[in-house]
């Protein structure tokens, strides 16, 4: 059976054309859809910093030009003939992967985001229906399988749940992995991007819900945001305090810290799980996972229906990022900005500053 033909359609989006280029326009190709695809207007794209360590070449695999964007929330335009999820005028979003091999054990789980033959990411992966690369959302639209889109709760603010397709599922996930709920006192460490979505997940889920944070001046947000207790972890006293006696925690910090005064929180057969990725390896002192016996852990993104299920979650919840809205043309002065810190708590671009 021969494949379909596939049609490339030109359009507009922001691209880093080289490690030291600032982002600017270009023209990609995005295919018409096939059978099972989905065509979205993207209507708000949130920004990850993962976004800027791919545009700037920092984990040593980007393909230029590289179009960066993986928090997308848009309209459908088009369906295929196939498309039964999906109607034109609907809402939908697209996270972080747009295909998986559907085949291996983790795909077959519904963990497509640990495919074991490689998940195809929404930018800066293999494009397998034009060749080349993926471009990702800060564009105008883009094509995608329908069994990788996502409905939208029509009660969300759109722009707000762009980060959730990141942001969100990244520190939802684990928590649900690790069942957190009632009765447990779970840690969230950092308050950025990833850790503010952290509390107000453990927070909606009925955990008693701890903030470890280095900066005095986000204690009053922490309380904002959901936290039951603040910890100061640079203060010996406050940390001593709380030994021994976290179910969970939750390291959303990707700059390099103390890992072992984390382990120090944990009760027995508690887990630490780790999010952030910072660019240097942690000193882990064995130790301190042996006695008491500890658990460390790491944890990706949220499969399909894990992500859908988070978004549900979210609209039964009323829960959405926090977010600054900026349009394209900012990007560049957005990733200077999101290297200081300087947001609270997510970028997010308005795309229809692209037809400006």
């Amino acid at each position: 059976m021969s494949k379909p033909t596939v049609t490339a359609v030109p359009k507009r989006a922001y691209a880093a054309q080289s490690t030291t280029t600032p982002l600017a326009p270009l023209t990609i190709s995005r295919r018409d859809p096939l059978p099972d695809d989905v065509v979205i207007e993207i209507l708000y794209c949130g920004v990850c910093h993962s976004d800027l360590h791919q545009a700037r070449g920092e984990w040593g695999n980007t393909v230029y030009p590289c179009v960066p964007g993986h928090e997308i929330v848009g309209r459908v335009t088009r369906v295929g003939p196939k498309v039964v999820k999906f109607k034109e005028g609907d809402l939908a979003a697209v996270g972080c992967m747009v295909d998986s091999c559907r085949t291996c054990p983790s795909c077959q789980r519904g963990l497509e985001q640990y495919c074991e033959n490689g998940c195809t990411l929404t930018y800066n992966g293999a494009d397998k229906h034009l060749g080349g690369m993926t471009y990702g959302g800060y564009s105008e639209s883009v094509t995608v399988d329908q069994a990788y889109v996502l409905r939208v709760p029509a009660n969300l603010d759109l722009a707000a749940t762009a980060p959730l397709l990141c942001a969100g599922i990244t520190t939802y996930s684990p928590l649900r992995h690790w069942k957190v709920g009632p009765g447990q006192k779970v840690g969230i460490v950092g308050i950025g991007g990833l850790g503010h979505m952290g509390v107000k997940f453990a927070h909606a889920l009925g955990a008693h819900t701890v903030v470890l944070t280095t900066s005095p001046g986000k204690v009053a947000d922490a309380v904002r945001l959901g936290a039951d207790e603040v910890i100061i972890s640079t203060d010996p006293e406050q940390m001593k305090k709380h030994a021994r006696s976290f179910d969970f925690i939750l390291d959303t910090v990707s700059a390099v810290h103390d890992i072992n005064a984390l382990f120090n929180l944990l009760k027995l057969d508690a887990t630490l799980t780790q999010v952030g990725v910072p660019a240097s390896p942690l000193g882990v002192a064995v130790f301190n996972l042996i006695l008491p016996r500890r658990n460390f852990a790491g944890s990706g993104i949220g499969g399909i229906a894990e992500t859908q299920e988070m978004l549900d979650f979210c609209s039964e919840h009323n829960i959405v990022s926090d977010i600054e809205l900026i349009r394209i043309q900012q990007i560049n002065e957005a990733y200077e900005r999101l290297l200081k810190s300087d947001v609270r708590y997510r970028f997010v671009i308005d795309m229809a500053s692209l037809k400006e």
